[in-house]
């Protein structure tokens, strides 16, 4: 990524600003990006964007050999000095590790938000066992061949790749290829240079493809316990064409409405857009293609669209945590779909999909998670919401806050208190606690970027 980019976005999960190098903070950072999905530190940058006055590499250098020494085992590093227009900084890149990765004193730490997170007994034994599977994607596949490549896939992927970074990529395919993990050294295919680009990646790795079925009514059995369904596809391809063809058979059967708005007549969906194709781009990037045997299934019926991938919930990520949290059992294939366009932010898609969900008129998106599996359930039933106020007690500031989210269908602790300007911080914040805890909101993201919806 350009730092340029780094600049603009500021701190986040994959990103992090020091002004100065700091030996304890470093090291922290550099453990809980080697357990997350990796990041780059950038040293001489405040967040705020200001640049050292003077950064030397001998003393940067030095603090970074220092955080080494502490984590445990030491973690793998790559830096440059780089340019800015404000001056010099130096970027030192942090790859997902597949060890598990923890300080001296024995705290294992995650990438969280903007925050390096310790994790509790009961999740680094998950993570643990996330990571002893090693690296599946780069492995590669028996029999497999670089004929088994599509030129036209890779020569779409590498159009799309420059149209998202806004400049040209000037290394060779097969040299691309090899970075992305998509080929080995040898120019062999890995699973993941299959699962992008394979001219029928499903004759290699059966388990990949996709079943679609479209059932009549609201039950998976018909009378006298018949099948129930008017529509089976298995659709096959590289990862992009499966999720195409997969948002085309779902269009082909999802109900549109016609909506008048004053003059204006608009077309709403059985399911927000946004929603239903980060469903799917789920499923595809995090799903375990360690297992056989089983493929990713898209369950359409008449109240709700049910799409299970097969594995259950990735590294420390449990359905208590899921909004807030991110990890990516499969990181170069994430990291490919979002180079390719799929993905539109790394990280945010559960916020929308429930964000979506709620302001069509739906209820927020259900998550149901066995050891291995894992389903999203849309509903497609729109909902009123009636506010039982004798029952919620609510004050004059929270009424107001309802009336304005009925009509901008978000809010922020700094909204509110603009429509209540004399209370403090602290007041907002309770209110709007109060509301959650009320079942009227739903919280949506963490510190800074927390905002709420009706629920």
């Amino acid at each position: 990524m350009l730092l340029d980019t780094l600049i603009r976005r500021g701190p986040g999960p994959q990103t992090e600003f020091m002004l100065q190098p700091d030996r304890q903070r470093l090291a922290e950072t550099l453990v809980a990006f080697a357990n997350a999905d990796g990041g780059t530190i950038v040293i001489g940058l405040a967040p705020d964007g200001s640049v050292a006055d003077r950064l030397l590499a001998d003393e940067m250098e030095n603090a970074l050999g220092l955080a080494l020494t502490v984590c445990r085992p030491p973690v793998r590093t790559e830096w440059e000095q780089m340019e800015t227009s404000k001056g010099m900084v130096v970027a030192i890149r942090v790859p997902r590790s597949t060890e598990l990765h923890s300080l001296a004193d024995g705290r294992v730490l995650i990438r969280s938000g903007v925050k390096n997170r310790p994790l509790g007994g009961e999740m680094i034994r998950q993570l643990a066992a996330t990571k002893s599977t090693g690296d599946y994607e780069i492995e590669t596949v028996p029999g497999a061949s670089p004929d088994a490549l599509d030129p036209e896939v890779i020569a779409e992927y590498i159009a799309k790749r420059e149209e998202r970074q806004q400049r040209p990529v000037r290394k060779p395919p097969e040299q691309l290829l090899q970075l992305m993990g998509a080929l080995d050294a040898k120019g062999q295919p890995t699973v993941v240079g299959l699962l992008l680009f394979g001219r029928d990646p499903q004759s290699f790795l059966t388990q990949s493809g996709l079943v679609f079925v479209r059932f009549a009514g609201t039950e998976s059995r018909g009378p006298e316990g018949l099948p129930g369904y008017g529509r089976r596809e298995e659709i096959r391809g590289p990862l992009a064409r499966l999720l195409e063809q997969t948002w085309q058979v779902i269009w082909e059967e999802m109900r549109v409405e016609a909506v008048v708005r004053g003059l204006q007549r608009e077309e709403r969906t059985e399911y927000p857009r946004f929603a239903l194709r980060e469903a799917l781009v789920n499923a595809v990037c995090h799903r375990d293609y360690r297992l056989r045997g089983r493929r990713i299934e898209v369950r359409m019926f008449d109240d709700r669209l049910e799409v299970t991938s097969p594995g259950g919930l990735p590294g420390y990520i449990t359905l208590d945590n899921i909004v807030e949290e991110h990890f990516s059992r499969n990181p170069r294939l994430v990291s490919g779909l979002f180079q390719w366009g799929y993905i539109e932010e790394l990280g945010l898609g559960i916020d929308r999909m429930i964000e979506d969900m709620v302001q069509a008129g739906h209820p927020a998106p259900t998550f149901r998670a066995t050891p291995y599996s894992f389903t999203v359930i849309l509903q497609n039933v729109r909902q009123r919401h009636v506010i039982p106020r004798w029952e919620m007690h609510m004050n004059e500031r929270q009424i107001r806050a309802l009336q304005y989210l009925q009509e901008y269908g978000r809010i922020t602790n700094s909204d509110y208190r603009e429509l209540c300007p004399n209370i403090s911080a602290e007041t907002a914040r309770l209110d709007l606690a109060d509301l959650v805890d009320k079942g009227v909101l739903l919280k949506i993201g963490d510190k800074r970027g927390t905002h709420y919806i009706l629920k």
